[in-house]
């Protein structure tokens, strides 16, 4: 087994720029230095994450981790969680669900389908950074700083 981690990207699916800025800050504040690569739509997320021949072979080689708004402009977070893990190629990818709704019967679903964790806007830092933090040690998302 190698010791040497692919460098994880962090695709964040989000519509609310300022939210956006605000993960992406949050996510720099908890160590992260990974690529983040922002969508503001559905559409144009699972076209990244699925490839333009649309199979999702392209991401059998990457490393990706989803950072998920469930309120989309053009489609529900649900239908690309639902996408993502009903995908023998991307099944195994991380998603992140961040969203407003709070309800406990959409929670539950999220996780039904394989969400790897929920979080609820406005994020709370500390519970944000200790997920992905959390992420980062099951998937090498996070890139240590070396000790001496």
């Amino acid at each position: 087994m190698s010791t040497e981690a692919k460098a994880v990207t962090i695709v964040m699916v989000e519509d609310d720029e300022g939210h956006a800025r605000l993960i992406e800050k949050n996510i720099r504040r908890a160590g992260v230095n990974n690529e983040i690569v922002p969508f503001t739509n559905g559409t144009e997320a699972l076209e990244y994450i699925f490839g333009p021949d649309g199979t999702g072979a392209v991401s059998g080689s990457r490393s990706l981790l989803v950072l998920l708004d469930l309120n989309l402009p053009d489609m529900t977070g649900i239908d690309i969680l639902e996408r993502v893990k009903n995908n023998h190629h991307t099944k195994l990818t991380p998603v992140v669900v961040l969203t407003t709704t709070d309800d406990a019967r959409e929670i539950q679903r999220c996780y039904d389908l394989g969400a790897n964790v929920y979080i609820t806007k406005p994020v709370d830092y500390e519970s944000f950074a200790n997920a992905i933090r959390q992420l980062g040690l099951f998937f090498s998302v996070m890139q240590v700083p070396e000790t001496d």
